[in-house]
């Protein structure tokens, strides 16, 4: 095992911390991880985030629903049309997109790059939703309310966010919880985890279909760290000021999304 490989192991740690924390960013760590310190082909890498981020998400949704912290009338409401718009576009969609996309002259964006700069701007929205202090958050006692038709909506447009950048989507699936079905931010962390587990494995189900020698080895060891990691996760947010982390973790992902951007653009 080389010095990378073992950073990449560290940092996968990180990754089920921050899900068990915060119940997002799992996969936008994920993603730079694999590609940037894993060598692994940015394509490959949005793939292997789904099983990473699906596998993580799911041991923590399972203890947050051991705790009374999951609501599943709100998994089957947003995660059905999720389910299906993740696993359509990695099945169908992302294959159909071209190696090169755009070539003019000595100017050239191919698939693995316009998606690296798909992935930077959906974390760069993710760092501004995470630094802006959330208004109208529930209370435990307030009673939910469904917005059907923004749920069932949201639930597909992250679906097809989910297949095309193997982000799991957190970020967005939270604050449409909290929003849209008046949900208490600790009920909305829970229930998106099972969420984004149920999507993220699916939509993984259609890269199985599709991309032939998945590197199993790789996938199961840095699930396995990830796994670790949400289990100190979900012990540290009994301890740790959630805003103030969230908030921390944003201005992380803002200078990852911007440092991508350059290192794909101007540094290629």
């Amino acid at each position: 095992m080389d010095i990378n490989q073992i950073i990449g192991y560290f940092l996968a740690i990180i990754v089920g911390i921050s899900l068990g924390l915060i119940g997002s960013g799992g996969s936008i760590l994920t993603v730079p991880i694999l590609v940037y310190i894993m060598a692994v082909n940015p394509v490959i890498a949005t793939a292997y985030s789904l099983f990473i981020v699906g596998s993580t998400a799911f041991v923590g949704g399972i203890q947050n629903a051991l705790l009374k912290k999951v609501d599943f009338k709100t998994v089957l409401i947003f995660g059905i049309p999720s389910i299906v718009a993740v696993y359509l576009t990695r099945a169908y969609l992302v294959p159909m997109i071209p190696e090169t996309i755009v070539e003019i002259g000595s100017f050239e964006i191919t698939k693995s790059i316009a998606l690296m700069l798909l992935f930077a701007v959906v974390m760069i929205m993710a760092s501004l939703s995470m630094i802006r202090p959330s208004k109208n958050v529930a209370t435990e006692e307030q009673p939910m309310q469904y917005n059907y038709p923004m749920i069932l909506l949201e639930g597909t447009l992250v679906g097809v966010l989910t297949g095309l950048v193997g982000a799991g989507g957190g970020f967005l699936i939270i604050p449409a919880l909290v929003l849209l079905a008046k949900m208490p931010m600790k009920l909305a962390v829970g229930t998106s985890l099972f969420i984004i587990a149920a999507k993220s494995l699916i939509g993984f189900i259609g890269d199985v279909q599709t991309t032939p020698n998945l590197d199993w080895k790789l996938l199961i060891t840095f699930t396995g760290f990830s796994v670790i990691g949400i289990f100190i996760g979900i012990a540290l947010a009994k301890k740790i000021d959630g805003a103030k982390l969230k908030t921390a973790f944003g201005w992380f992902v803002l200078l990852m999304g911007i440092y991508i951007i350059v290192k794909e653009t101007l540094l290629k």
